[in-house]
């Protein structure tokens, strides 16, 4: 993909992510104003550090996963884009979230 590809899907991811975080930092200020009792402050902040690691574990599952799947097509030496070398990141990537899931879900 060239520069001219990349360049405007990078800025808005951004752009939409710096949306997110203001809206975020806006509904807390207006909690806050609100006059929320301390325990429902903590509990919606602590809910999000715990998405936060979540999405942080996820993250890490997935890119293992796909770290693997292109471990699996240099060890089978394709040099090409076949659909066996997409089928083994596709599943390498499936099998990252299964995992992911499993390790949420452990109760």
């Amino acid at each position: 993909m060239s520069a001219q590809v990349l360049v405007p899907i990078a800025l808005f991811g951004s752009v939409a992510y710096v949306i997110k975080l203001l809206i975020d930092a806006r509904m807390r200020v207006l909690l806050l104003r609100a006059g929320s009792s301390d325990e429902l402050l903590r509990s919606i902040l602590e809910g999000e550090a715990q998405q936060r690691r979540y999405a942080s574990l996820r993250s890490g599952i997935t890119l293992l996963a796909l770290a693997a799947g292109f471990a699996l097509i240099q060890i089978f030496g394709w040099n090409d884009i076949t659909p066996g070398a997409i089928a083994v990141l596709a599943g390498a990537f499936g099998i990252g979230n299964l995992a992911y899931f499993r390790m949420t879900n452990r109760s």
